[in-house]
């Protein structure tokens, strides 16, 4: 039987048509109604000229609309691109021509930035979701409300791409991880085998761009669960959904916590229908698992990758306390090593470098095929990251991969901002590290050096990146030094940054 994300949908809408599916503000839509627009979708693309392979980009709020692509494109064989929208207009610019789009799908918040570059882009269609449709885009509503609910014909599946998505940089530029349907399949399974069952009320705060949110659409759909989305996160609307709509289980960072503890009146008992917190990006407190602990509520913290399509390891709340700062054991149909140089697994407390092997992994990166070879090799996910293994097998990630940096839950890499900086013209040379934030778990900080004679300013240098990169990736603070530390092949001395400057 092939495997085709798209048909989840179709099955699920004939085993459960009237159960409510999707709830966003004021969109309610059962399982029959969320097929239906699918298949509105998959034919209004397919009138377009979009077909097997083709990719559409999508830059968009966590919408109703997010069903709609991912299952009808799946349907049809077709590539959908989240974009993430923190990303400056260049940055948007530089994925949509990698990936090729061939239709370009925005929310109204983005007219403006889309209409900066809607020019340099090769996408044929801009389609615009919700509020007044730029004389320059198709309106989404009226496209597909001319067409049929019937099911199109089933196109693809089992190895092929149904997402591309992008992930930071090391040297500057973005690589576009291609997830199959198979990946998303056995995520969805892995996922049910290794943790049970979550309830039937699953909500979505974090944004869709990222793996850690996206996985859990076909899984919602494949577990018959009904998702609520939360558009862009809000704390106070955050806890009324989670008691309106009786959630049982949601996706968080440890940040995400620590904003709901700041709502005037918060009260952990708010929660009282939650079973289960899925945490995900960075190490969870454990002042915080016990507060959430005391009210019945199990906090399962998870590492794993955009290239695993999401899960790699999970901790169970029995040792969340006791083994506190690791990330746990494999899932049920992964395999995790952690590993020398020369590929031969470490002993308990060495470190190594943490590998997988998983039919959750990626295909590979898009237009990168050295990168590919040098990230999957005999099989294995070479993630980049170190870490140990306990006497009991439990895995603690001690360093980031190639330096990068975690803030509020988004990845950065410092060669990104580094690029951008090194193009002001009285910047000489310059290294980004993260420093201890206690708000965003870190923060960016800069160390510049500036050309002879320059007069440059920690200010202005800050608003110089603001049209070059995302908000998320500017820096905090900038400090101006002599020189910035490297080894002989040139490259930069992180360590000895952190040292000297944090």
């Amino acid at each position: 039987m092939k495997i085709n994300i798209g048909s989840f949908l179709t099955k699920r809408a004939l085993l459960s048509p009237d159960q409510e599916g999707l709830v966003c503000e004021q969109v309610r839509r059962t399982f029959k109604e969320l097929n239906a627009r699918a298949n509105q979708l998959a034919h209004a693309l397919s009138a377009l000229g979009v077909g097997h392979g083709d990719r559409v980009g999508l830059l968009a709020l966590n919408e109703p609309e997010y069903f709609d692509l991912f299952f009808g494109l799946g349907k049809i064989g077709a590539v959908l691109v989240p974009v993430n929208y923190r990303l400056a207009a260049p940055e948007m610019s530089y994925i949509l021509n990698d990936c090729g789009a061939k239709v370009f799908v925005l929310g109204k918040e983005y007219a403006e930035t889309v209409n900066s570059f809607r020019r340099e882009i090769p996408a044929e269609h801009l389609i615009a979701i919700g509020g007044a449709t730029p004389e320059w885009a198709k309106s989404y509503e009226a496209l597909i409300a001319k067409e049929p609910a019937a099911e199109p014909e089933i196109v693809g599946g089992d190895d092929d791409t149904l997402t591309i998505l992008y992930t930071s940089g090391t040297t500057g530029r973005p690589k576009g991880a291609m997830l199959t349907h198979r990946n998303y399949f056995w995520t969805s399974v892995t996922m049910q085998v290794t943790l049970g069952d979550c309830g039937d009320t699953f909500l979505v705060a974090l944004p869709l761009f990222h793996i850690g949110a996206l996985a859990g659409v076909p899984m919602f759909v494949h577990y018959g669960q009904r998702a609520v989305l939360l558009r862009s996160f809000d704390a106070k609307r955050f806890l009324e959904l989670i008691q309106e709509e009786k959630v049982t289980g949601f996706g968080s960072v440890p940040q995400l916590l620590m904003f709901l503890k700041l709502v005037p009146g918060f009260d952990k008992r708010m929660f009282k229908t939650v079973k289960i917190i899925l945490v995900y990006a960075a190490p969870v407190p454990v002042a915080l698992i016990q507060e959430y602990a005391e009210v019945g509520i199990e906090i399962r913290q998870l590492y794993g990758l955009t290239e695993c399509t999401g899960p790699a390891t999970v901790i169970d709340s029995k040792h969340a306390i006791p083994k506190a700062g690791s990330c746990g054991l494999p899932f049920f149909h992964s395999d995790v090593r952690v590993v020398r140089d020369d590929g031969s697994e470490v002993g308990p407390e060495e470190l190594g470098e943490v590998i997988m092997r998983a039919d959750n992994v990626m295909k590979g990166y898009l237009n990168k095929p050295e990168a590919t070879a040098e990230t999957i090799v005999d099989g294995w996910l070479h993630t980049g990251d170190m870490a140990k293994r306990d006497a009991d097998g439990f895995l603690y990630i001690l360093d980031r991969k190639k330096d990068m940096i975690i803030s509020g839950g988004e990845n950065i890499y410092p060669a990104e901002i580094e690029d951008a900086i090194l193009h002001h013209p009285q910047v000489a040379d310059v290294g980004v590290i993260g420093y201890p934030d206690p708000k965003w778990g870190e923060a960016i900080k800069a160390i510049v050096v500036k050309k002879p004679g320059a007069a440059l300013t920690e200010a202005e240098l800050i608003e110089w990146c603001r049209d070059k990169i995302g908000k998320f990736k500017i820096p905090k603070q900038v400090v101006f030094a002599d020189s910035i530390p490297r080894t002989p092949t040139g490259k930069i001395l992180k360590r000895e940054l952190r040292q000297k400057y944090n």
